[in-house]
């Protein structure tokens, strides 16, 4: 018949063969439950060592479930999602029935049940109408009182929407994120629009949900389909579509959006969308990059890291040339000179050099050099060494260090700071985290310590033990990553006689520390030997000046020289 829901199956979708690559991270996720998705449309997002790569659809359907989160390593046949398709074999039986019964010639009887029918289907959007309740969908819980915007609204009034489908993309100052619907329904009226600005709590639309009261077919019996699949939109009652109500959300969904709403399209031309996901969106933030200048070379012209990582590298390109009134270094064919060997950067030493390379050009560093006698430490530290192998952790010199620049950030708070881009002010950092420097093999990264100043050097001591263990497993979080004050890079087990460290922007200060040596002091009237620790100091100048400088240094060796002030 032709009102016969088409018959459907549901299909694994797997992670297909990645060529060389075994292992990769879902860095995306571009489909929710609920959405129908085309053929070849895009599922999501892997990154390799080498690449990030879009999977497309192998087929159309509606997603059911989705088996991978984000940040999640997944290989070659690993579940994605599930998707619900129509069972063509079945549909390509029945259409010989359905042709044949539309063949036969109209008779007066078809002619009244094609009346009724015409009859019915304003009848039933009426009812529809009648019987959905309008309610209020919010932001939900963001964790915080701050305002977040609005940078993308994926629905339009009078779209039908299904449960956990994407409303809206706010984005705070570390991540971007999308707020699925509660509920399924018809949008009654949207109350915001891109670049507002939202809290917990604030109306992001109206939502007409169905009463929870079956509704009855014409033959009586009663639907057991959910409310918001039968009743389409308010404006367009359906009219007998022979289209699976499971799809026949989704299909309206869409084209609804063009044509019959001449506000929503406004809205939508005037939102001036930026097509990039979460990842991508946090890396432009640290870059320091308007993603309204990047073209997107993804599916869709969606934006990826290598379109990121190409903007940044043209743009320092172009200002290290126009400073200094040179052009940029040209790439050479060292071939011509002899063997040589083309060895692809991993992702974190590319990273790395795009940020220092930021730093070092818009910073204006200071260096402050400094020796601290740490003689009676090491001593102390020796003296501890029983008891730290009872306790089985490590005691190096670094605990002792991370609660000394703990203690001077809290006696010279103007350390503890970072500039807004406006100029027009600085944010006073109330706690003291500290960063340390930590090289792997796929480059330098930097786990943080969180209240260092409220820790013991045994705590201190373990906490190092366990993120430097993570980072060289390469199993560091963001959030072990994010939110130093200040950072510490060590050289000490290297050897050298010191260095000048790039400050890690947003922070405006780091130490660098290189390797302890035993050198002749002038103390009461004779030259002792005495273990001597180089320190560098690498402070902003748009934020502190050389006075500051002085005394965090002076304090820092202070403190380092005599153990008994860290108790204080």
């Amino acid at each position: 018949m032709p009102w016969e829901r088409a018959a459907v199956s549901i299909e694994n979708i797997t992670v297909p063969d990645l060529g060389d690559a075994t292992e990769v991270e879902v860095i995306e996720l571009l489909v929710s439950v609920g959405q129908l998705v085309a053929e070849n449309e895009s599922l999501l997002v892997l990154e390799s060592d080498k690449a990030a790569m879009e999977i497309p659809a192998p087929m159309a359907g509606v997603v059911k479930s989705i088996a991978v989160n984000l940040g999640d390593q997944v290989t070659a046949g690993h579940e994605m999602l599930t998707l619900e398709v129509e069972d063509n074999e079945k549909a390509a039986s029945a259409a010989p029935m359905a042709e044949e019964e539309s063949s036969v010639d109209v008779t007066e009887t078809g002619k009244e049940m094609q009346q009724e029918k015409a009859a019915a289907a304003p009848e039933t959007g009426a009812a529809a109408t009648a019987n959905a309740s309008a309610i209020t969908i919010e932001v939900p819980d963001l964790g915080t009182d701050d305002e977040v915007e609005v940078i993308e609204v994926h629905v339009n009034a009078g779209e039908n929407i299904a449960i956990d489908q994407a409303l809206i993309t706010l984005e705070s100052d570390k991540a971007a994120m999308e707020v699925p619907s509660p509920e399924a329904g018809i949008v009654e009226s949207l109350l915001l629009v891109v670049g507002d600005k939202v809290t917990t709590g604030s109306a992001i639309l109206q939502l007409l949900t169905k009463a929870a009261t079956p509704t009855t077919q014409r033959d009586g019996a009663k639907a057991t389909e959910p409310a918001q699949v039968v009743v389409g939109k308010v404006d367009k009652p359906a009219t007998g579509s022979q289209q699976s109500p499971a799809t026949a959300a989704p299909l309206q969904s869409r084209s609804s959006s063009s044509g019959n709403r001449p506000e929503a399209e406004a809205r939508v031309d005037r939102s001036d969308r930026i097509y990039a996901g979460p990842a991508v969106r946090k890396l432009a933030r640290e870059l320091g990059v308007d993603l309204h200048q990047v073209s997107g070379s993804g599916a869709k012209s969606r934006i990826i890291k290598e379109d990121l990582h190409e903007f940044v590298k043209t743009r320092l390109n172009t200002a290290a040339g126009a400073g200094l009134g040179v052009a940029p270094v040209a790439d050479i064919d060292f071939s011509q000179f002899g063997e040589i060997e083309e060895l692809p950067r991993s992702k974190i030493h590319k990273l790395t050099a795009v940020i220092m390379q930021r730093n070092w050009t818009t910073i204006p560093h200071v260096a402050q050099f400094n020796e601290a006698n740490v003689t009676e430490l090491e001593d102390f530290r020796a003296e501890l060494k029983p008891e730290s192998e009872r306790k089985g952790i490590k005691l190096t010199f670094l605990p002792f260090l991370l609660k000394a620049c703990a203690k001077a950030l809290i006696e010279y708070p103007q350390f503890n700071v970072s500039l807004h881009s406006s100029g027009e002010y600085t944010i006073q950092k109330k706690y003291v985290h500290i960063g340390v420097a930590v090289a792997t093999e796929s480059g330098l990264v930097v786990p943080v310590i969180r209240n260092a100043d409220k820790k013991t050097i045994w705590q201190l001591a373990a906490e190092l033990i366990e993120l430097t263990d993570k980072a060289k497993q390469r199993k560091l979080s963001r959030y072990d990553m994010q939110g130093a004050c200040f950072t510490i890079s060590s050289l000490g087990a290297i050897g050298g006689t010191g260095f000048i460290p790039i400050i890690n922007a947003p922070e405006v200060a780091i130490l660098g520390v290189a390797k302890t040596v035993i050198k002749p002091v002038f103390i009461d009237g004779e030259f002792k030997p005495r273990k001597m620790l180089p320190l560098t100091l690498s402070y902003d100048h748009k934020a502190l000046n050389g006075v500051d400088g002085g005394l965090f240094s002076t304090y820092l060796v202070k403190v380092l020289a005599d153990i008994r002030h860290l108790s204080l």
